[in-house]
């Protein structure tokens, strides 16, 4: 096969091997012939050139078919083999027509390759690649911690003002002065009440249960619940209720009950609106009667809305003073004393429960006997606060009246506490 192109055309044949040596021979004769001839620029003896090529393959063509050959019959009876190449080249041109294509300058050196450039379909959207970004998922959890970290703080913020709304500080500065003899019960106090003012949401009130014999300060620390709650939250939100002064009679017993119901109702109400936490306080509660203690025990237990579980209930009471005597007289140091209430709560829980289910409720508070040393301090600020000399000799004096138990341990502790102080210090 060859093909030609001449100006804007093109031609392309297949030739038999006896043509192919016909054109061979006659590509030669031109050759010699124009070797022969003077040289010509080398872009006219190319075209010249080409131009003998088209007219000889034309008269080839021609003789083609008047000897009635087609391309793909074989070549004729008695014609020469085939000699020259299969693809056409200038080899028997002139110098001057190798002139037009100039060898490169520097054949050694090797050409650079050019990289070819991605090419995307015209139809759809280009693709890119994909770039290094960063989820939005790390930006929402950035966002999330920031969030969680504000709440925590805020919410350490909102327990420590709330626990100073209560300025339990001084709550605790005033217990341990003017409390005597009952410092675990008072350290016991105060935990309970911190724990539950940290914060004000609960799922339940607290409820508190004072016990111990006569006279060792339990109507004395009820008072001063009450009056420092009453300079903290308002007197609206303290309620003390003395069961023998409110209700002295048995028979009024349902009466007294639906009104003490509606006056907890209408506390907690108050309360919810202001965000304050009511102290109500019963004291003398040996005397309550069944009625009042099922319509308390209803209040504290029953989960109704979210004001009758912000309350705080104390209940002051000599019952189970027989097992406190009892525990105190048996052991008589003052480690005993220390732990009185983790060890006797066991049994007066056991010993309430059997009265009423409300002590189930409750946490229970153990005041534990008085000794000789905290009844001359009773007397001292009784007769200082009456306007009396603290004469020393005096207070000995008063405090011999009072009648104590047999000496255990080298401890002397009182039968009536503090109770008869007061009587003492009137008659001077």
């Amino acid at each position: 096969k060859f093909c030609l192109f001449v100006s804007s055309s093109s031609s392309c044949s297949q030739t038999d091997g006896d043509l192919d040596g016909e054109q061979d021979e006659e590509v030669k004769s031109e050759d010699g012939r124009s070797q022969e001839r003077p040289s010509a620029p080398s872009f006219s003896a190319s075209l010249l050139a080409v131009m003998r090529i088209k007219q000889k393959y034309q008269t080839l063509k021609k003789r083609r078919l008047e000897l009635g050959l087609s391309p793909a019959a074989g070549p004729p009876f008695g014609a020469p083999e085939r000699s020259s190449p299969k693809i056409f080249t200038f080899d028997g041109l002139t110098p001057n027509a190798h002139a037009a294509f100039p060898p490169p300058s520097n054949p050694q050196k090797k050409k650079k390759k050019r990289r070819r450039k991605v090419l995307f379909p015209t139809g759809g959207p280009r693709r890119a690649a994909p770039k290094g970004e960063r989820s939005r998922a790390t930006y929402c959890l950035y966002l999330l911690f920031a969030i969680v970290f504000l709440q925590v703080y805020n919410a350490i913020e909102n327990l420590d003002d709330h626990v100073l709304r209560y300025d339990l500080e001084g709550l605790e500065k005033t217990l341990r002065r003017e409390v005597y003899g009952q410092q675990g019960a008072v350290e016991g106090l105060l935990s309970h009440l911190k724990d539950y003012l940290s914060t004000y949401v609960h799922n339940k009130p607290l409820v508190l249960s004072v016990n111990g014999p006569t006279g060792v300060g339990k109507s004395h620390l009820g008072r001063l619940l009450a009056g420092h709650f009453r300079s903290v939250v308002g007197d609206a939100l303290v309620l003390q209720y003395y069961v023998l002064h409110h209700c002295p009679l048995e028979a009024d017993a349902p009466h007294c009950a639906h009104n003490l119901s509606g006056r907890i109702s209408d506390t907690v109400d108050r309360a919810e609106e202001e965000e304050k936490i009511p102290l109500f306080v019963f004291d003398e509660a040996e005397h309550m009667p069944a009625e009042m203690l099922d319509a308390l025990w209803t209040l504290v237990t029953t989960r109704q809305a979210n004001e009758y579980m912000n309350a705080i209930y104390l209940f002051l009471s000599n019952l189970g003073q027989a097992h406190v005597t009892k525990h105190m007289l048996h052991n008589s140091s003052r480690s005993a004393a220390a732990g009185l209430a983790k060890e006797l709560a066991p049994v007066l829980r056991g010993a309430l429960e059997k009265l009423h289910p409300m002590w189930a409720e409750a946490e229970l508070v153990p005041l534990g006997l008085l000794e000789k040393s905290h009844v001359m301090e009773c007397f001292l600020e009784e007769m200082t606060r009456e306007g009396f000399y603290p004469d020393r000799a005096n207070i000995e004096r008063l405090a011999e009246e009072i009648e104590y138990f047999p000496a255990v341990g080298g401890h002397e502790f009182s039968q009536t506490g503090c109770k008869q102080v007061v009587a003492k210090v009137n008659l001077l």
